[in-house]
């Protein structure tokens, strides 16, 4: 493992892209990408991305997309096009550990998904956030900004109050509410 590790660290220092140790960097702010986990994503999808035209083509690519399948009006359960494996074993390995992260963006949504769609969908939906990010973060060179874990609440205020009575009336609790004036 010493040896593998010090092979790849000689080939990202003699490579002829200097912004390889950067986007190594940039990628290790993500909740979930370590360094050989970033490694991995910057030798799968470069560091220039003016090749790929947007953040789906990219996921797409990489069959991290969601698959949707229709016809005759009829919804069938759509696969994800297959991508390079050992990306997509990656990417699924760093949603995992960034679903466990608490306080983040990425572990709410995990927890938010895992409860509707199942676990090995929110896995994928995890890791197609991470790329895109991932995509975001090499065009604009700029590290990864963590929305919290009350980004959902914040879309719909009204939405989340009501979710949250029901689930206080579910509990036996008579609730009343009343909005506040916020200037």
């Amino acid at each position: 493992m010493a040896r593998t590790t010090t092979e790849i660290q000689r080939q990202l220092h003699e490579s002829p892209d200097p912004f390889l140790p950067q986007a190594i960097d940039l990628f290790q702010t993500i909740p979930g990408v370590g360094a050989r986990v970033a490694e991995t994503l910057v030798s799968a999808i470069g560091t220039d991305m003016t090749h790929v035209p947007t953040d789906g083509h990219l996921a797409s690519w990489a069959g991290m997309c969601p698959g949707h399948h229709e016809s005759a009006g009829k919804q069938s359960s759509g696969r994800a096009r297959p991508g390079p494996k050992w990306l997509q074993r990656t990417l699924t390995q760093c949603a995992k550990a960034a679903g466990r992260s608490k306080g983040t963006y990425l572990g709410a949504l995990y927890a938010r998904l895992r409860g509707r769609r199942g676990p090995a969908k929110a896995t994928k939906a995890v890791g197609h956030s991470i790329l895109v990010a991932a995509f975001h973060m090499l065009r604009d060179d700029t590290p990864y900004h963590d929305l919290g874990p009350d980004w959902f609440g914040r879309l719909r205020p009204e939405q989340h109050a009501r979710r949250l009575v029901h689930q206080l009336q579910a509990l036996s609790y008579s609730v009343s509410i009343t909005a506040t004036d916020t200037a």
